[in-house]
């Protein structure tokens, strides 16, 4: 059923401009799915699902699947679309995202394997990374600061 209801996700995401978990469920119900919210996000973070910006400004799931540099780019547009700033305390990194692409970018960030980064988690707008150590903190915002002015 899971791998069945993911592969009809994928589907759907293909077809149609899906913004938000809520809409994803809708569309999962008009199909014939019972999910609840906490599955469609288990099964959006279990696909690599992620969110990129339309040329209208609204936003829509994606499928990041490409390899290699074209991926890297993707992560880095994304990264891009969705940052608007960063401070620090000690080493912990705080990322503010535009409103509800904290997960989309924290993907990015991920996927970026940035060295010092341990972990990171997001919220709706703000992302919070663990880093090393304070030089490690510094390093890392200066790595970031040359991917979003670049």
């Amino acid at each position: 059923m899971k791998t069945k209801r993911q592969a009809k996700i994928l589907e759907l995401i293909e077809k149609n401009d899906i913004e938000t978990q809520e809409e994803l469920s809708a569309f999962l119900l008009m199909e014939g799915y019972e999910v609840t919210q906490a599955t469609v996000s288990r099964d959006i973070r279990e696909l690599k699902l992620t969110k990129i910006a339309m040329d209208n400004g609204r936003q829509k799931y994606a499928i990041l699947s490409e390899s290699g540099e074209q991926l890297s780019e993707k992560y880095v547009r994304v990264f891009r679309d969705g940052f608007l700033s960063m401070d620090k305390a000690q080493n912990i990194l705080v990322i503010r995202t535009v409103s509800g692409m904290a997960s989309a970018v924290c993907a990015a960030l991920d996927a970026m394997r940035i060295p010092g980064i341990v972990g990171s988690i997001a919220g709706d707008d703000t992302i919070m990374c663990a880093i090393r150590s304070v030089e490690d903190t510094l390093a890392v915002m200066k790595k970031l600061k040359k991917i979003v002015e670049s």
